[in-house]
């Protein structure tokens, strides 16, 4: 996983859209905006299209430490790709294909880029203003974790959004703002 802060330029946004010079992020940093990563090689049976499940809850491995410990109950597995294109925190593993997931940074509001590949494990907190784009490569395939059924709502950020619960908690978390 590679991590660095965005240029903005308005070009194709499956391009790497790193600065110059290139201003990367530490996992520290990442940390402290509640974003978490880990690598977790894929197993080969997980990355076969065949594979519903990706990884089975019952495999010994990492992913599946993490998602006990956060209190993930359910999962999915998620084949995006060119042809084919929540509340809760977010966590993703990779099986195979690659991407970017944008996040906001607190209090710059500025754009950090992380590169995902197979093996990454990522864990993006409830309230961060985030996105995903395929790269280049056009196709992602990722495990994606959740505490109860399965669901995805987009939000687009306005006002609304700014005073969400989830948002607001998120910035208290952080120390953006007050408790």
């Amino acid at each position: 996983m590679h991590a660095y802060y965005f240029d903005n330029l308005p070009t194709d946004q499956r391009l790497p859209h790193i600065t110059d010079p290139a201003r990367p992020v530490s996992p520290e940093t990442l940390a402290k905006l509640g974003v978490l990563s880990w690598v977790v090689p894929v197993p080969p049976h997980a990355a076969s299209p065949s594979n519903s499940q990706g990884i089975s809850e019952e495999e010994d491995c990492e992913v599946n430490k993490v998602a006990k410990e956060r209190g993930y109950k359910n999962r999915d597995v998620i084949n995006v790709s060119r042809e084919g294109m929540g509340a809760d925190e977010e966590i993703r593993y990779i099986l195979s294909g690659s991407g970017f997931f944008d996040v906001r940074e607190m209090p710059t509001d500025a754009w950090i880029r992380i590169a995902v590949a197979p093996g990454d494990l990522l864990v993006l907190p409830a309230g961060i203003y985030h996105r995903f784009t395929l790269d280049t490569k056009d196709q992602i395939r990722a495990l994606r974790l959740f505490k109860d059924e399965p669901k995805w709502i987009p939000h687009a950020r306005s006002a609304g959004t700014d005073a969400n619960v989830h948002r607001v908690g998120y910035l208290r978390d952080v120390g953006a703002v007050g408790a």
